[in-house]
C-alpha cells in the first residue's frame, strides 16, 4: 500500500482536497500539504483562517482495520501533534476539547477530523493547522504562534 505526499501552493482546503483524492483514486493513505488554503475549514463548519507561513496539512487513511473510536483517534492525534510542537516549545501545551491545542491559554493548533465512505471502505481525514509564524485575528479568541514563543523561525522544510 503506497503512501503519497502531495504538495500544493494554493488550494481550497487540505481536507477538501483529501476527500477529492480519495473519491477519484485508489490511494488508501496519503498526505496533503498546502502553502495556502482559500477556504480552510475548522470544527463545526467554522472557517479556518489560513495565513501564509503557517502549517496546513491533512492525512488520510483507511479505517477498516482500526479498532478505535473517533474520540480515541482524536486524543491520539492531539497527543502526536502536541509531541511535535513540544520539540520546539518545551513548556506546557494544553489539549482543549474537542480539537485544539493551547499554549498560555491561546490557540496554537486546530485539528479537524472527517470520515467518508468509498466503496464500502471508511476513510479518516485528519486536517491539522498550526500557527507557526502568524496569528490569524479572530474576535474574542486569543491566538499565538510558535515563532513568537521561541523567538526563532521555524522552517516547514525537512533539514
Amino acid at each position: 500500500m503506497k503512501f503519497k505526499i502531495l504538495r500544493f501552493k494554493k488550494l481550497i482546503s487540505t481536507n477538501y482536497t483529501a476527500i477529492r483524492i480519495i473519491r477519484s483514486s485508489n490511494l488508501m493513505y496519503g498526505m496533503i500539504i498546502a502553502e495556502r488554503q482559500i477556504n480552510g475549514r475548522g470544527q463545526y463548519g467554522r472557517k479556518w483562517i489560513s495565513l501564509k507561513g503557517n502549517l496546513f496539512v491533512s492525512f488520510f487513511y483507511n479505517l477498516d482495520n482500526m479498532n478505535l473510536n473517533m474520540t480515541q483517534i482524536t486524543k491520539i492525534n492531539c497527543v502526536l501533534v502536541k509531541k511535535l510542537i513540544s520539540k520546539y516549545y518545551k513548556k506546557r501545551i494544553i489539549y482543549k476539547k474537542p480539537n485544539d491545542l493551547l499554549i498560555k491559554g491561546k490557540k496554537i493548533c486546530g485539528i479537524l477530523q472527517e470520515t467518508i465512505n468509498k466503496l464500502n471502505k471508511k476513510f479518516l481525514i485528519v486536517g491539522i493547522g498550526i500557527n507557526l509564524v502568524k496569528n490569524p485575528i479572530i474576535k474574542d479568541y486569543p491566538i499565538i504562534n510558535l515563532n513568537d514563543l521561541i523567538n526563532k523561525e521555524i522552517s516547514k522544510k525537512k533539514n
